[in-house]
């Protein structure tokens, strides 16, 4: 038996070990169908190994999937169905997705959904408490580390903000999320999962032309879902 020799093969061509394990699992009618077959094989593995690191990195708090979603409690735009949010097709136009409606309605579950979904295909996703990724960002400038931290941002795809609002900003944190959304504008998709309405926005950010700003980036073009039942956790608490 050759695996030995063969492990030491892959290990000095810088090929995966799983290389050396599927040679001795495949069969093939031909030398080429053999070849074929084991490189197929590990491109698979190529494959499932980038999904799991993109879901391991994107920062999701509790991963879900859209098992036990209810639509049918949501009200969607006219040219939006459930099919179409299933099939990420708004990231075909760079179209953002703003959630609004009050807190424990599902806006955290299906921006979630959406973004594991994303990484299941491949694509790049970051999920952020908007509280969370501005500490960071403002930390990063402090530390002389912001460019960099907006290199490894400006890699996803997808950036979803959770709980936007939710913490009233410092004028520093309110310009560098703004940068993260110039960024984003046109470029990327950005999902948005807020309880405050835009007219209240200016509360957040306490500058009224950086706020128009930024509205008018995030909501060029866009998506707007709204929750407006109760809080399914209040609905699903045992307590009386």
């Amino acid at each position: 038996m050759l695996n030995k020799e063969i492990e030491l093969c892959c290990k000095k061509l810088k090929l995966s070990q799983n290389l050396a394990h599927q040679a001795q699992l495949v069969v093939g009618g031909s030398h080429q169908e053999y070849l074929y077959k084991l490189l197929s094989a590990e491109l698979k593995h190529r494959e499932e190994v980038r999904k799991n690191k993109l879901l391991s990195s994107a920062g999701f708090y509790s991963p879900k999937t859209f098992e036990g979603f209810r639509f049918d409690e949501i009200t969607l735009p006219g040219e939006v169905t459930p099919e179409y949010l299933k099939e990420l097709k708004f990231l075909e136009t760079k179209t953002n997705v703003v959630m609004y409606g009050n807190v424990g309605t599902g806006k955290t579950f299906l921006s979630t959904a959406l973004g594991v979904e994303a990484c299941k295909r491949g694509i790049p996703t970051k999920f952020f408490r908007t509280a969370a990724l501005v500490n960071k960002l403002s930390e990063a400038k402090k530390m002389g580390t912001l460019s960099s931290l907006m290199k490894q941002i400006g890699k996803a795809e997808i950036i979803i903000c959770d709980e936007w609002g939710y913490v009233p900003l410092d004028r520093t944190g309110a310009q560098l999320l703004f940068e993260i959304i110039s960024e984003c504008y046109e470029r990327k998709t950005l999902i948005i999962n807020t309880n405050i309405e835009f007219s209240r926005w200016v509360n957040i950010f306490y500058d009224e032309q950086m706020t128009g700003a930024l509205l008018d980036r995030i909501l060029h073009h866009c998506h707007l879902l709204l929750f407006p039942g109760p809080s399914n956790r209040m609905r699903e608490s045992s307590i009386i």
